[in-house]
């Protein structure tokens, strides 16, 4: 559990954000988003004030580091990249997720190391990660002006024969529906999005096609949303193609992998961040994943 409860006990009235620096090695910073966040309890109350004196009973909600072994592909003093499994959450949702890629981060680059983007927990593939608080400020920017090329690999229902140039608003919004949770869909009035889609190969057996997907723009579900928007739904999407009942279904964690293989063609999404190309601190990068996405989308289909 990368969250653990660390209790200590002040004699003496102490100001919350001196108790951190002074007795936790915290830097002035830090100790006041702890505070912000609800992570320091006294006498099991919040503590929401940084000039808050603590005396009596405290406890620190901190985060450590838990390691299931998976290792960087790639490492510079600035940055590393991951090959994130799928299943693995970027980011833990709460204090009881037990384990996501935040754990090995820290663990390998310290509790100043911080993700510099997001891929669904489904979505497979290339991470990248800044080992300083000052990369991170640098790489964050160059995503949000658009100065990564992404290139993704994923296995399709349906024959794409050639080359096709997606340009279509994506809005997400609430919705009447019980897909509050989720709703990204092709719209007029939603913000400008495009995706190119390139065909690998095609497997008439499966009736399905290996692409590689380019994203223009950095939208929610973008390329899942433009894939199924032209017909050709990513094998193995829980959510774009599915009907409202088994969305709901797979979004309450109800439905079984049998069933979930049965309604979109596998147990996983198909989809994987393969590539990523930029230019840091003058040198050009071009790093891509490890993994044989093709062998494995294949044998998920397969079985």
């Amino acid at each position: 559990m990368p969250f653990i409860h660390k209790q200590f006990h002040v004699k003496t009235k102490t100001p919350a954000f001196l108790f951190l620096i002074k007795e936790l090695g915290m830097t002035q910073k830090l100790a006041q988003r702890m505070i912000s966040k609800g992570r320091l309890l006294c006498n099991g109350e919040y503590v929401v004030k940084d000039s808050y004196e603590l005396e009596g009973e405290v406890e620190l909600i901190d985060f450590e580091a838990a390691s299931r072994g998976l290792k960087p592909i790639f490492v510079t003093n600035d940055f590393a990249l991951f090959d994130k499994p799928s299943g693995v959450l970027i980011h833990p949702q709460n204090r009881h997720t037990p384990y996501s890629l935040i754990d090995e981060i820290r663990h390998h680059f310290g509790k100043d190391a911080n993700i510099t983007h997001r891929i669904d927990q489904e979505t497979s593939g290339l991470v990248l990660s800044a080992n300083n608080k000052e990369s991170e400020r640098t790489i964050k920017m160059m995503f949000e002006n658009r100065q990564m090329e992404k290139r993704y690999r994923a296995l399709v229902h349906g024959h794409v024969s050639r080359e096709t140039y997606i340009d279509e608003p994506l809005l997400r919004a609430e919705d009447d529906s019980a897909l509050v949770r989720m709703v990204v869909k092709v719209h007029e009035t939603g913000k400008a999005s495009q995706t190119n889609i390139v065909p690998l190969e095609y497997f008439p057996e499966l009736d399905m096609t290996l692409v590689e997907a380019q994203p223009r723009t950095g939208r929610q579900h973008q390329i899942r949303v433009h894939l199924f928007h032209v017909k050709h739904p990513i094998v193995g999407d829980p959510i774009y193609g599915q009907k409202e009942e088994d969305i709901v279904r797979f979004l309450d964690r109800e439905i079984t992998p049998e069933r979930r293989r049965e309604l979109s063609g596998a147990t996983r999404l198909l989809l994987h961040a393969f590539q990523l190309g930029f230019e840091y601190d003058g040198n050009q990068y071009d790093i891509r994943s490890k993994v044989d996405f093709r062998a494995l989308a294949l044998k998920d289909v397969s079985k």
